[in-house]
């Protein structure tokens, strides 16, 4: 698929010693403590990739800066188009939505699945992941955002769980873009049907309609919000969550994720 890069960028030859150490750390830990790739088995070459190896990053497709996008909800499309026009790109699914922009790293495939569902299980944010997060947050429009919220589970599911991950990813991104986090403005209301694979865009969005609600409006209320999840799917969640962001006075609504469903314009 053209325009959808496979690497962060060339390798710089010019190696800091701290580089080298880091390296050679890396080389003792995958020979003491092998671990193996969560997709393909072979073993994990830095702790800095999580769970999947080099190779498995590297074929992941991950959203560039010149890729064409929905402008509103971050749909890939396969049109060209020149850079002035990109704003003008709407797929025409995302009318409703009620978030100003929305945004993810890659597809919801390879090492980006990986993580998303290691990230279910543990609280950890491996640093490649978080340096994809910062890369997307740094681009226009999602960079306009002045706090970061985590989309809130329901306290009960998140004592099952033990953690959000949506929590633990907006901290992360909070931390390296070194913009404020609010984990307390916006709550969720009561339990929703759990989505499930093959519900459509309307069963989504009818299982989370009015199920978010805002405290501290008049702390919320004057701030340019990015909102962030582990993986758009349909955009019900956070179109529900931005909807009671925008009942309070909130005019713009970003949205990041890691992943996006793999559905193309």
């Amino acid at each position: 698929m053209r325009g959808l890069r496979f690497s962060e960028g060339p390798f710089d030859c010019m190696r800091s010693p701290l580089t080298i150490a880091n390296t050679a750390y890396d080389s003792a830990l995958a020979l003491l403590y092998p671990q193996p790739c969560s997709i393909c088995g072979a073993h994990v070459e830095s702790r800095h990739d999580g769970v999947a190896c080099a190779k498995c990053w590297n074929t992941t497709r991950l959203f560039a800066e010149t890729d064409t996008l929905c402008w509103k909800c971050g749909a890939f499309t396969a049109a060209r188009v020149s850079e002035d026009r990109r704003r003008a790109i709407r797929c025409g699914e995302c009318d409703e939505d009620a978030f100003t922009a929305a945004r993810a790293c890659g597809f919801y495939e390879g090492a980006l699945r990986a993580s998303i569902l290691q990230l279910k299980r543990e609280p950890h944010v491996a640093s490649r992941l978080g340096r994809l997060m910062l890369t997307t947050f740094g681009r226009e429009p999602t960079n306009q955002a002045t706090v970061i919220v985590p989309v809130p589970l329901h306290p009960d599911r998140e004592q099952e769980r033990g953690f959000n991950q949506a929590a633990i990813l907006a901290r992360e991104l909070a931390h390296l873009a070194a913009l404020p986090l609010d984990e307390h403005s916006i709550v969720r209301r009561f339990h929703t049907q759990r989505h499930r694979a093959g519900m459509d865009s309307h069963a989504r969005r009818q299982s989370v309609g009015d199920a978010f609600a805002v405290r501290h409006r008049d702390l919320i209320g004057r701030e340019r919000v990015l909102l962030v999840d582990d993986v758009f799917t349909t955009g019900a969640t956070v179109s529900a969550c931005a909807a009671a962001l925008r009942a309070v006075g909130v005019d713009d609504i970003f949205v990041i994720t890691i992943a996006r469903s793999q559905a193309a314009v």
